[in-house]
């Protein structure tokens, strides 16, 4: 982990333009203030190419897709790639229904995107390997890795397949984060902030593998870290003590990382 790209973001609180899961907004933003990025939400296809253009990265989130954000992601995808700023797509139940297949299809095949990340279900079913899923989620463990490279190889993005070891893929190296707390499995939308987390990363002048292994590690720290405090009994109380946590100088949270 590279304790400067979160200095750096602190430093600059880049802008992170979200077409994002309606369900986890107001904790997407919370959490990524407190992280120190700035979070903006336009979805309405009439401005998101505009707000696009004013940003430092784009967060797709499909978690609640209606076709007026199948539109405003396409056309936000298009101004992000023109202007040359990091596009992070989560295909959030892809697996699910054969309209969020073709949405997220659609998208890939107008928007050359910077990181996949997703759970091994959805990442699997978009290089074509049978997985079992329920809903959003994906049930059982398999070969995150295999899965990963496939997802880069198919579409020329880096990959992050989540789950209890983190699994990252850039084309060149392979990583894995084993960092985390159980209690995320509990919070609805801890995964759609950890991708608003890798957008604020990969905003740096840093490495691509820097930028996405910090992000997993920081977060996952983060989230034992939180758990550790007194007053979290259960999930509820864990979700506001890590948005705290996340805002905490970063030797603070690296010296629970090396206990």
């Amino acid at each position: 982990m590279k304790e400067d790209i979160i200095t750096k973001i602190r430093d600059s609180n880049p802008l992170i333009h979200h077409i994002t899961n309606n369900v986890v907004m107001n904790f997407t933003a919370n959490g990524l203030l407190s992280f120190g990025g700035a979070p903006v939400m336009a979805s309405a296809p009439e401005e998101s190419a505009d707000m696009t253009a004013v940003a430092d990265a784009l967060l797709i989130n499909i978690g609640t897709l209606k076709n007026a954000d199948h539109e405003a992601m396409i056309l936000s995808g298009k101004a992000a790639n023109d202007k040359g700023i990091p596009v992070i797509l989560d295909p959030v139940g892809v697996a699910a229904t054969p309209y969020r297949t073709e949405a997220v299809r659609d998208i890939l095949n107008h928007v050359q995107v910077t990181v996949i990340k997703g759970n091994v279900g959805e990442m699997a079913h978009l290089v074509d390997v049978p997985w079992e899923t329920k809903g959003v989620e994906s049930v059982g463990d398999g070969n995150a890795d295999d899965i990963a490279k496939n997802v880069t190889h198919m579409y020329g993005a880096a990959a992050v397949v989540t789950g209890k070891t983190d699994t990252i893929f850039t084309g060149e190296q392979l990583l894995h984060s084993g960092k985390g707390h159980s209690f995320l499995e509990l919070v609805t939308g801890a995964g759609c902030l950890l991708g608003s987390i890798l957008a604020a990363c990969l905003t740096t002048d840093d490495a691509l593998e820097d930028q996405m292994f910090t992000a997993l590690a920081f977060y996952g720290i983060a989230a034992e870290y939180a758990a550790l405090h007194p007053n979290v009994s259960g999930p509820g109380t864990f979700k506001n003590y890590f948005i705290d946590t996340l805002s905490y100088d970063v030797k603070t949270i690296l010296q629970m990382g090396r206990k």
